[in-house]
């Protein structure tokens, strides 16, 4: 019955459904994991990498650049940074868009954009998408992890239906189910950013695909203020700082299955 329907975004189903959309969101299931969570003092993301492989050059991630391999998380402006799940180049338009809509906020008003407002702005154009014509739905979900002196620390999701919500903890991409199961278990209101880490690496470590976890499968970011300025210090972690932190959890890889 669905095939009916579901050529066009524009064509609801007898039973009131969009399709595409759907469809849609069932492939970002298919994607790699992103988690976040949300504490008193910062913002926790982390994400797994799809793209791997003994024969990709990773010397300009390492030694250059801003940190991250640039396929899931994201710096979107001073004051927030976002992870996502699905289609990789449909990710990148939609940053690039955010990015632009943060730095016009910013030349208009002399300020940092809030968290919720560049949420809405997405939300508004993913909408769009779902309502005209002979376009398609973005197929990615974002997680926003941001600051604004109003709110605090905030963190959004965005699904490809223009919907978004606040969350304290939250998982996007493969194996979501499992981790929201934990995360409801483990989560605590007035968590840190130390607990905090340590409760997404745990998680990432039961539900990621890999048996190990390692910089190559991973890319980690916070989100805190800084301690003189008072102000919001996005930090996505290098290979190295990511290895580094893993060790220092006890999760690391051991040597002899680097060189496997």
């Amino acid at each position: 019955m669905a095939r009916r329907y579901d050529s066009r975004t524009t064509i609801f189903s007898p039973e009131g459904r969009l399709y595409q959309i759907e469809y849609a969101m069932e492939a970002i299931s298919h994607a790699g994991t992103v988690l976040g969570v949300l504490a008193k003092d910062g913002v926790v993301l982390a994400a797994e990498k799809k793209i791997t492989g003994k024969l990709l050059d990773l010397s300009i991630v390492k030694e250059g650049g801003y940190g991250g391999s640039g396929e899931k998380i994201f710096l979107v402006n001073n004051n927030v940074i976002c992870g996502v799940a699905g289609i990789t180049a449909d990710a990148n338009s939609l940053v690039n868009y955010a990015r632009s809509a943060a730095q016009r906020h910013l030349f208009s008003y002399n300020e940092d954009i809030p968290v919720e407002q560049l949420t809405q702005i997405l939300c508004d154009l993913k909408q769009g998408y779902t309502q005209y014509g002979g376009l398609r739905p973005f197929g990615v979900s974002l997680l926003y992890a941001g600051y604004d002196p109003h709110y605090n620390f905030q963190l959004y999701h965005s699904d490809p239906s223009g919907n978004y919500s606040g969350w304290k903890a939250t998982c996007i991409g493969a194996n979501n189910g499992t981790a929201q199961s934990l995360l409801k278990q483990e989560y605590k209101d007035e968590i840190t950013v130390e607990e905090a880490t340590a409760l997404v690496i745990k998680v990432m470590s039961k539900t990621m695909d890999s048996t190990t976890l390692g910089s190559e499968k991973l890319e980690f970011a916070t989100l805190t203020l800084d301690a003189a300025t008072k102000a919001p210090k996005a930090k996505i972690y290098r290979p190295t700082e990511v290895d580094a932190l893993l060790e220092k959890h006890g999760i690391a890889k051991k040597d002899d299955e680097s060189d496997k």
